[in-house]
């Protein structure tokens, strides 16, 4: 087994809108986020070994980032100190719990990834790297994190989240880029939504169709999460659908990375990590996908991006 998972990606301030004070007034508690370093830090938690490559902005804003990820037991000696200011998100939650966000991205540290930055050879032991979000989607940041996944993906599993955010990327050019992403992953997770987004399902086409097209590619693991209705697993084109847990939801800031760090954790544990996943079978994926799920559920029953460490979970490895 190889030795760590990375994950590569921005850091988000996340503002959430608490309550309105007076006209002109609202409460906003501040939590580091981001899809990738929710990820980093949800696999810390579990007792991945786990390794996060990030610019890291200065002030205030930045060391929160650098706390919570080191609380985690993350590590950053691959990451890179930064000049340009922290990515913000205001975020809106509804009275169902989902969210809501307005992104404020213009010049900021985590898309100005330069080729000197982004080094190869520290990650020659990493069983797996994780990538995607915004940070593979905006340039010129974009261009140089699909350089590394394509150089590791020798050695290492290469795991995409496209985690669509059409308001800021427009869904043209990530429809441009799944089709080169879905040749450089192994394992791609997405919510039912951004599958929406990203492919055109008209003229008959159905999203097992697309699936095994994925699968022509490279792809062999394919998850699409439906919030709290199921998720559907596409492995080397079989197919199932797994029933997801009940959960009292608070807010699903986070959720998908938070699932994607559970199922990273138990496919690392057990081995099946590290190359083009030759060993893995329907079982385990479904373990995988259901612990994924638990994990999940737990992070939706609190505020923010606060995933549950491994142990709070009734099922572990």
């Amino acid at each position: 087994m190889r030795n760590f998972v990375a994950v590569v990606g921005e850091n988000i301030a996340d503002a959430v809108v608490k309550s309105r004070l007076a006209e002109g007034e609202a409460l906003l508690h501040v939590y580091a986020g981001g899809g990738p370093a929710n990820t980093a830090v949800a696999l810390g938690r579990l007792g991945t070994p786990t390794r996060f490559l990030s610019r890291l902005p200065e002030g205030v804003l930045g060391s929160l980032f650098i706390e919570r990820l080191e609380h985690a037991g993350v590590d950053l000696a691959l990451s890179v100190a930064a000049q340009e200011p922290a990515t913000l998100a205001i975020t809106s939650v509804e009275n169902d719990g989902t969210a809501g966000y307005s992104f404020y991205v213009s010049e900021t540290a985590d898309w100005q990834w330069r080729k000197d930055e982004l080094d190869r050879a520290p990650l020659y032991e990493a069983a797996c790297v994780h990538a995607g979000s915004l940070a593979l989607a905006i340039e010129p940041g974009g261009t140089a994190i699909e350089r590394l996944l394509s150089e590791v993906r020798a050695h290492a599993t290469v795991s995409i989240d496209p985690n669509v955010r059409s308001g800021i990327v427009k869904t043209a050019i990530y429809r441009s880029k799944i089709a080169h992403w879905v040749q450089l992953a192994d394992i791609i997770r997405l919510s039912h939504e951004d599958f929406n987004e990203l492919v055109d399902l008209s003229g008959g086409r159905s999203m097992e169709h697309v699936c095994d097209e994925w699968h022509d590619a490279g792809v062999s693991l394919i998850v699409i999460t439906r919030g709290a209705a199921s998720t559907i697993v596409s492995f080397q084109g079989s197919r199932l659908e797994i029933s997801v847990n009940s959960a009292k939801i608070v807010d699903t800031i986070g959720a998908g990375d938070t699932f994607n760090a559970g199922m990273l954790h138990w496919l690392h544990r057990t081995g099946n990590l590290g190359g083009r996943l030759n060993h893995l079978d329907m079982q385990t994926v479904e373990q995988a996908v259901t612990y994924g799920s638990s994990v999940a559920t737990l992070s939706c029953e609190r505020s923010g991006a606060n995933s549950p460490w491994a142990r709070e979970l009734e099922t572990t490895l």
